[in-house]
């Protein structure tokens, strides 16, 4: 049963709901099917993609109890790229300190595991500069290596047969297939009507992947195997939005936490950023900073199907160890560059109802944005890029500690963590 959306933001076209309250509980009312007592067929996957273990949990391999043995000698570390200070911190998660820092290239984005878990790639983008780069970090000993000149590297994701590297060439409009080492060039996909290209996830699969495009409120599908842009849609605003206050009151330690009043929607696009599959491969789901919430698209027909509205700013997104639930990040403003002390925390979504189970404030406010779980499932690790913070979330109580970091801190990884492979960006593994 799939809801429809009010209305498009700004659109003045009304459509009618197909389950009365669904704004009114701020959740989406898209169901999902009980899984089915008895293991399905495989997956066919595309040659050289290791084989899917569970058809109806594609996470099934990043519980916690399966850590890799290649990454079981790596240090415990949360990899921190500073944006405005060009520089990374490294964490010790255990003394909750800074235990290191190092210089990397022009504008550090995200830190991104390799495909064979054995190198962690800082994407130093160079926004507007042609002397972007990629800084390689040994997991073993947390040091740096020599960068290797790449162009505009915002983000980086791994094919899902291990046999290329896609740069996420934001400002040129590009996706950059590289050797997974050498970041030699193999070849590109020029995504022309993709403005902002961004952030991705891939098909159970690994025959297709669909990419966020920030500045036009628009996804675009690539066809892997036949390396080509298979289409775009435009994702539907919703009536209504959160209310941005600069100066509204925050959330104290302890109190409940809701995300503030609502408004008439105005802008007349999104602008979707992070993007995660649902455990049986079927939806994606779409983080969206202008709707204030999560976008729903079935992936084989690359339709929109439904809205979960979460939060001020939303960003990010994490499932949680166990494939059960999904964190989302909510920065607390709807603008690139936001202010101090934003109205920002967590929403957690349960997948199989599509319902938000729970909300975390950061008590006085704040800017949760990037990160990833711990290996353990315990703790969500999120920079704050507003604040030049780390939080690190109880995944249990919601309980938030913080640790100051360089200036703008945005793309952080945990690691190690459980999983065969890596299909980049902070972490997303299989």
């Amino acid at each position: 049963m799939n809801p429809t959306l009010t209305r498009a933001c700004g659109a003045g076209v009304v459509i009618a709901l197909a389950i009365a309250g669904m704004i009114a509980n701020r959740t989406s009312t898209v169901a999902h099917a009980a899984p089915p007592a008895a293991a399905e067929s495989p997956v066919d996957t595309v040659p050289g993609m290791p084989q899917v273990v569970d058809p109806r949990n594609l996470y099934s391999e990043t519980a916690a109890d399966r850590m890799s043995p290649e990454v079981r000698a790596d240090l415990e570390r949360v990899y921190v790229p500073n944006l405005r200070s060009g520089d990374v911190y490294v964490i010790d998660p255990a003394s909750m300190k800074v235990v290191d820092r190092f210089k990397v290239g022009i504008g550090p984005q995200h830190i991104v595991p390799s495909w064979d878990l054995r190198t962690l790639w800082v994407t130093n983008n160079a926004e507007g500069r042609t002397d972007g780069s990629l800084t390689p970090i040994d997991p073993l000993t947390g040091k740096p290596g020599r960068a290797i000149p790449v162009d505009d590297p915002y983000n980086m994701y791994f094919t899902p047969d291990g046999k290329s590297a896609i740069v996420v060439a934001e400002a040129r409009r590009r996706l950059d297939f590289r050797e997974p080492h050498t970041m030699r060039l193999q070849y590109s996909i020029d995504v022309p009507g993709c403005p902002g290209v961004n952030h991705a996830d891939f098909s159970i699969d690994g025959r297709f992947a669909i990419f966020t495009c920030e500045f036009s409120g628009t996804l675009v599908k690539i066809d892997l195997v036949g390396r080509k842009v298979l289409g775009y849609i435009r994702l539907q605003m919703p009536a209504t939005r959160f209310k941005e206050v600069t100066k509204g009151p925050r959330f104290k330690a302890g109190e409940a936490w809701e995300p503030g009043e609502t408004e008439l929607c105005t802008a007349t696009r999104g602008m979707p950023q992070d993007i995660r599959a649902s455990p049986d491969g079927k939806r994606f789901y779409v983080a969206d900073m202008h709707a204030d919430g999560v976008h729903v698209v079935d992936g084989d027909s690359f339709k929109q199907v439904g809205f979960i509205q979460t939060g001020l700013g939303t960003h990010g997104l994490y499932p949680s160890r166990d494939g059960k639930r999904l964190y989302v990040s909510n920065r607390g403003s709807h603008r690139i560059h936001g202010p101090r002390l934003s109205n920002g925390g967590v929403t957690v979504i349960d997948f199989a109802t599509e319902q938000i189970v729970a909300r975390w404030p950061v008590p006085g406010g704040g800017s949760p944005d990037m990160g990833n779980v711990s290996a353990d499932g315990r703790y969500l690790w999120l920079s704050a890029r507003y604040d030049d913070m780390v939080y690190r979330f109880d995944t249990v109580s919601g309980e938030v500690q913080q640790i100051k970091v360089g200036a703008e801190p945005h793309g952080l990884t945990v690691w190690p963590q459980p999983g065969r492979y890596s299909l980049g960006h902070t972490g997303n593994l299989r």
